[in-house]
């Protein structure tokens, strides 16, 4: 499972104060579960973000963004972005803040 350790670093230290993370390999990547439920990932260079159905139009008006294909089909609520969307941390501190936002509108698992 390939994925950028770097990214994945990025991430985890946006997570560092959370006792609710667990890494989990998937999608060919490295996921990040919060409260059970997965919120985002990395895939090779790629960030793989749930941002849920009520934001999903708006994360993909963004440039570097697109639908998460990987079974062929798009996946709802799901989005992949380039690393041009997330070069600087407070970029990539803004999408991870809006798959928080969806997974906390989720039951816990």
């Amino acid at each position: 499972m390939a994925y950028d350790e770097g990214a994945a670093e990025r991430i985890r230290d946006i997570f560092i104060d959370r006792l609710d993370i667990v890494e989990k390999k998937m999608f060919g990547g490295l996921a990040f579960m919060v409260r059970g439920h997965m919120c985002c990932g990395i895939i090779n260079d790629v960030l793989m973000a749930r941002v849920g159905p009520d934001e999903y139009s708006k994360a993909l008006n963004r440039s570097c963004a697109r639908e998460m294909d990987f079974t062929g089909k798009p996946l709802k609520g799901f989005v992949y972005v380039d690393p041009d969307d997330f070069g600087e941390d407070s970029d990539l501190q803004e999408w991870v803040e809006m798959c928080e936002r969806f997974i906390a509108s989720l039951p816990p698992k």
